[in-house]
């Protein structure tokens, strides 16, 4: 039965439309995965009853014809996302044990359409890492293993938890969630496919607030196709959110394999950093090769305010999170330590609730939207911000997409880079320009180093473009022909 968790979630959905296995057993496949994985710390929680409640009641509607777009297929969920009943955390000591009595938008759109969950996964601590080493329940493993080496890699982050469990193959795809980079960087770690929609495409409803002008919700899967067959049931017009936008969701499989024969691929020149890997370099020019391969036409472009876009979102984003997180004061709900007056509480308790990490952003956050570094810091980011929009509009009045790498290196080891938040950020240098700019993006794992790890080129499309993604990337992945796999250790 182990080799049903090695189905893609397209191939599971066709063999349990065609019956060559029930939803129970898919789903028993994946519970013992899960068990037999825990050395990864890919889940904070697992729901092994709740799933195979799920998955029964999955297949008596198969049975009467009445199944949805995902029915029976099991899912891992960010632990970001609030789950009606089921323990919510978002890898905060500040939460402690809240349960909510409500469903996200996003998981409710899944359940809507059959998915079974089979836990929560695991994450830096409210999203704010690179390298999902800030979480309360200690960092997650990657399943890929460095040709030689024994160190325990990195799978990225915020979303670590999402991307190890779809490499690993303990679940058929999972939800995750994108700030600064937190889907497209863990995916070109592990070998996997993640995809940042734009912003209001998905409902960020129920998703635990860490910047909300940047937190978009996205999927990782292990092919582009299942990742549009996921996005299809993820995204969809939310009254509850403000933000979320009134379009239609196109079925976004059916842009996987169509022809890219005359689009026009941008190659922004401002994305050549100093001291890149040349293996890096080498996979970008590769990758450039097979989208003219392909048809498409390169075309150079300039992004000239990118060397901007770090310090830019690491003032915005800080500012956001020292406002959303001042909600957790161990008054209504979580963590609580008492003290000897209201402000002692306040302060005790936040201070054993959240951890270095959330601690060092809030305190950025709160610095540069204080009283006389507000107009010096904040208001400039935003002006900044506006001219990285503008130069992706004025970039896309020639090309229809990007293309560039998703991450500067491969996964590094766990504790090379805990003690520098500089060099931390420093991961996001490819992705953030995308948040900022509020645009799609897509990571495909297109190759290996030299050390036998996944790299990932990643694609930037024009705003609720992500159908044009979706063809580029099928395209990308057939020329890569990606099918390197972890070796199981664990």
């Amino acid at each position: 039965m182990t080799a049903l968790t090695s189905l893609t979630l397209k191939a599971a959905l066709d063999g349990l439309a065609d019956k060559s296995f029930s939803s129970v057993e898919l789903t028993q496949a994946h519970v013992e995965a899960v068990e037999a994985a825990r050395a990864l710390n890919a889940y904070v929680l697992e729901t092994p009853e709740k799933a195979l409640e799920m998955a029964k009641a999955s297949d008596v509607r198969r049975a009467s014809g009445n199944a949805g777009r995902l029915d029976g297929a099991p899912l891992g969920i960010k632990d970001l996302f609030c789950t009606e009943g089921v323990r919510t955390t978002a890898a905060s000591k500040i939460l402690g044990d809240f349960t909510p009595t409500y469903e996200s938008t996003v998981t409710a759109n899944l359940w809507r359409d059959g998915a079974v969950m089979l836990g929560k996964l695991n994450l830096d601590q409210f999203a704010m890492g690179s390298s999902n080493e800030t979480s309360c329940f200690g960092p997650v493993v990657n399943p890929w293993r460095a040709q030689g080496g024994n160190a325990q890699l990195t799978p990225g982050g915020s979303s670590g938890g999402s991307a190890s469990a779809v490499a690993a193959e303990l679940c058929l795809g999972a939800t995750a969630t994108d700030t600064g980079g937190s889907i497209r960087q863990p995916a070109a770690f592990t070998g996997t496919v993640g995809i940042k929609p734009t912003y209001g495409r998905c409902s960020r409803w129920g998703v635990v607030a860490f910047a909300s002008s940047l937190d978009q919700a996205g999927p990782m899967t292990r092919t582009v196709e299942d990742a549009a067959i996921l996005l299809t049931s993820m995204a969809g017009h939310d009254p509850k959110d403000s933000t979320s936008l009134p379009v239609e969701t196109p079925d976004f499989a059916k842009f996987v394999g169509k022809s890219v024969k005359g689009l026009r691929i941008g190659v922004p020149r401002e994305y050549r950093v100093d001291n890149m890997p040349a293996e890096i370099d080498a996979l970008w020019e590769q990758g450039i090769a097979w989208l003219k391969d392909a048809g498409c036409e390169i075309v150079e472009v300039s992004l000239p305010h990118t060397k901007y876009a770090l310090p830019a979102y690491y003032i915005v984003a800080p500012a956001e999170a020292s406002s959303n997180l001042a909600r957790y004061d161990g008054m209504r709900y979580g963590l609580r330590v008492e003290g000897s007056n209201l402000t002692d509480t306040y302060e005790k308790s936040r201070a054993a609730g959240f951890g270095a990490e959330v601690k060092r952003r809030i305190m950025i956050g709160t610095y540069v939207l204080s009283a006389g570094y507000y107009d010096a810091y904040y208001l400039k980011a935003l002006k900044v911000r506006r001219r990285i929009a503008d130069d992706f509009d004025e970039a896309f009045q020639k090309v229809d997409a990007l293309l560039t790498p998703t991450a500067p290196s491969a996964a590094f080891a766990l504790g090379d880079r805990a003690d520098d938040p500089v060099a931390m950020y420093l991961n996001d240098i490819f992705t953030v320009t995308v948040n900022l700019a509020g645009l799609p993006g897509m990571s495909i794992p297109a190759g290996l180093d030299a050390q036998g790890l996944p790299l990932g080129l990643q694609l930037i499309g024009r705003a609720l473009d992500e159908g044009t993604l979706f063809s580029l990337g099928g395209a990308l992945e057939k020329a890569a022909d990606f099918r390197a796999k972890p070796q199981k250790w664990w």
